[in-house]
């Protein structure tokens, strides 16, 4: 017997095209990264929340990109919830789909090429404590 399918491979495909959207540009994957270490109903800061430690944008140019590209990207698709007068944001409806591959990434960091963990501080200590 075969499993019902709750989506069409059509609809299947574009849920991973979204998922790997959002985690597309580093500033978006640091605030996926800052929330999957928050306690699951906190809030983070923005926009130290995502700040690269290695790369990235001054704080004022970040929080223009986040305010006009990524958050809005991310809270369309239920990743992220955020308020802009406080500067915070949580965790959104579907913010699993984006926090597991980022899991699956750091906990498979050994096998990874290295031009994609180099320069990636939480990959390289993942790749270390392995």
């Amino acid at each position: 017997m075969q499993p019902r399918r709750l989506q069409t491979p059509k609809n299947l495909v574009e849920q991973w095209d979204t998922v790997f959207t959002a985690l597309s540009e580093e500033p978006r994957r640091q605030l996926v990264a800052s929330l999957s270490d928050a306690d699951r109903d906190a809030s983070v800061s923005l926009p130290l929340a995502a700040m690269s430690p290695t790369i990235g944008p001054g704080a004022e140019t970040l929080t223009i990109e986040l305010y006009h590209q990524h958050l809005p990207l991310l809270a369309r698709h239920g990743f992220v919830e955020w308020d802009e007068e406080k500067d915070r944001a949580w965790r959104g409806p579907n913010f699993t789909q984006v926090e597991i591959v980022m899991n699956l990434l750091q906990q498979n960091a050994v096998v990874l090429p290295d031009s994609l963990v180099y320069g990636c501080q939480r990959l390289e200590r993942e790749r270390r404590n392995a």
